[in-house]
């Protein structure tokens, strides 16, 4: 990979695919890259390509799509309102190899199914079946979600 290249996982989310349905559209992207144990922060652009088949995808477990950015600008941005944090733990769903990270709640919402994928209505059964989205905001609200 070229010195001035940037490459990343996308990895499924709420499937609407905004940001990889953008790269498709113009090809360009701006990211934010936000260090908030120092604080810091670094502002990124650059040209994007998305592919199922990179190279690379096999080094991200669960990823759909590996991000290829070739970097035309890279600046500091200001911190002053970065908040400090400090890691505690990675989330649940973070990618392992060989593991299958589970269902997302929301993806087990009763009235979302019809919108959802096939793959992801058998996750959903396969989790346990649907559930209201009163017991999925339930959940969110004991950090469960």
């Amino acid at each position: 990979m070229a010195p001035d290249t940037l490459a990343f996982p996308s990895y499924d989310g709420n499937g609407m695919y905004l940001s990889m349905g953008n790269i498709s559209a113009t090809g360009l992207v701006g990211l934010l890259f936000v260090d908030f144990e120092t604080p810091n922060r670094i502002r990124l652009q650059g040209r994007a390509s998305i592919a199922t088949d990179d190279p690379l995808i096999a080094t991200f477990p669960g990823a759909q799509l590996v991000v290829r950015v070739a970097v035309t600008e890279v600046w500091p941005n200001c911190p002053r309102y970065v908040h400090t944090y400090r890691k505690v733990a990675p989330s649940r769903y973070t990618p392992i190899p060989d593991v299958e990270p589970p269902v997302a709640g929301w993806k087990r919402i009763d009235i979302l199914q019809d919108a959802l994928s096939a793959r992801d209505q058998d996750a959903a059964q396969r989790a346990g079946g649907t559930i209201s989205i009163e017991n999925w905001m339930q959940d969110v609200a004991e950090g469960k979600g």
